[in-house]
């Protein structure tokens, strides 16, 4: 006579089998969506001028390193960038220049760390000293460095090729947005952040002045 129940019980077994072989297969690290509030920051010029900077839209996926080795990893970061001047001189205008910086094994929440940019482009917002434009880094302990998102090829004055990192706008307002940019960053044993910043240039008539707003850290892993 067929045992339905014995039936029954390796079934179910043979089920829950296959079910551990699946998740055993599965891969071991899988990528992580962290959402980020973004930020905002007003500041009012000596000439009266209000400047409005907002990080928006913001977000970080980190993934497992492709040299799956604790000394390695891999983000990759989205946001946009808006600017809104009131009270500003006609001709007014500004220069939008955004970026990361990256620390290993140092506290990066004070926007600096020896890897601040105030003053790290000059003004027509060529990288220097203190950024650049490429988001793969190698860092060890104590150590942070800046890189700017944008990379727009340019012809200057006289029909050479250059290399911008910033959005320009004139009038009220300005914007620009990234998606997926990757940071890797090779080098750090120990724990390591990132944070956005959005660094804006304004000129009127009567004053230019840079301006940063910082994003919120978030850990690399």
């Amino acid at each position: 006579m067929i045992n339905r129940k014995n039936i029954a019980r390796k079934s179910y077994g043979a089920v829950a089998a296959l079910a551990l072989g699946l998740l055993a297969s599965a891969p071991a690290g899988a990528d992580t969506l962290v959402p980020l509030p973004g930020g905002e920051m007003v500041k009012t010029l000596s000439d009266g001028t209000v400047v409005t900077v907002r990080l928006s839209n913001e977000s970080a996926t980190i993934s497992p390193s492709m040299g799956a080795t604790p000394v390695h990893r891999n983000a990759w970061v989205s946001g946009a960038a808006q600017v809104d001047i009131a009270g500003a001189s006609e001709g007014s205008y500004g220069l939008i220049i955004p970026g990361y910086t990256v620390g290993c094994q140092v506290n990066i929440a004070g926007g600096g760390a020896g890897g601040g940019v105030e003053g790290a482009s000059d003004w027509e917002g060529n990288a220097s000293v203190g950024a650049n434009t490429s988001g793969e880094l190698s860092l060890g302990p104590g150590q942070a460095e800046s890189f700017y998102i944008l990379d727009r090829e340019k012809a200057d004055d006289f029909g050479n090729e250059s290399h911008k990192v910033y959005n320009e706008f004139t009038g009220g307002s300005g914007s620009v947005a990234w998606a997926d940019q990757t940071i890797g960053l090779s080098g750090c044993g120990g724990y390591a952040q990132a944070r956005a910043f959005v660094s804006v240039e304004i000129v009127t008539d009567s004053v230019t002045s840079w301006v940063t707003l910082w994003g919120r850290p978030f850990s690399l892993g």
